[in-house]
């Protein structure tokens, strides 16, 4: 039995143009698996998550590609201040789901940032399979549910009493307390 090692690679400059395109066609998957073409979730030309929503996510935070015995299988952005962390984007190749990579990306998270003692992440309603890694995989709680009736009031889509017009049916917010 081959044992997989997983590893963070910390992102390189060179590794952007790929590393928006891999982070796109892993959003994509679950959009699609999902809804098909039949509802507009998509940013920008057809994407899930746009490239200006990715490198935002990338210059505000440290990014890392995943690895799985040297092989890029994937990656993540997280920001940390002080005791309190965000994963911002974790995406692993829908080739490689459902072999404990994301899981294993995850602890090594963990391992980077003993001082963090909540981490916080969100994700669409809809992405099944995300609330599954989230909840029954990585301990993570649903704390909240951002939608039409209960607003993100950090999103700036939302601003003005306007409903979030890629998630309208909402997203969750999920939260792990580390103590």
């Amino acid at each position: 039995m081959n044992k997989k090692i997983v590893c963070l690679s910390p992102f390189r400059e060179t590794d952007r143009e790929q590393f928006i395109k891999d982070n796109q066609k892993a959003f994509n998957y679950g959009a699609m698996e999902e809804f098909g073409m039949r509802d507009n979730h998509f940013e920008e030309d057809e994407q899930i998550i746009s490239r200006d929503t990715i490198e935002k996510s990338i210059d505000g935070g440290e990014a890392y590609r995943i690895t799985c015995n040297g092989k890029i299988v994937g990656g993540l952005v997280i920001k940390v201040e002080g005791e309190h962390g965000e994963l911002e984007l974790l995406f692993v190749s829908p080739e490689e789901h459902s072999k404990g990579i994301g899981y294993a990306a995850w602890c090594e998270v963990e391992k980077l940032h003993p001082e963090v003692l909540v981490w916080e992440t969100c994700t669409p309603y809809f992405e099944k399979r995300n609330i599954h890694f989230y909840v029954n995989r990585c301990g993570f709680h649903i704390v909240e549910f951002f939608n039409s009736y209960h607003q993100d009031p950090n999103d700036p889509d939302t601003k003005d009493d306007e409903t979030d017009e890629q998630f309208p049916e909402g997203m969750f917010r999920f939260e792990k307390n580390m103590k």
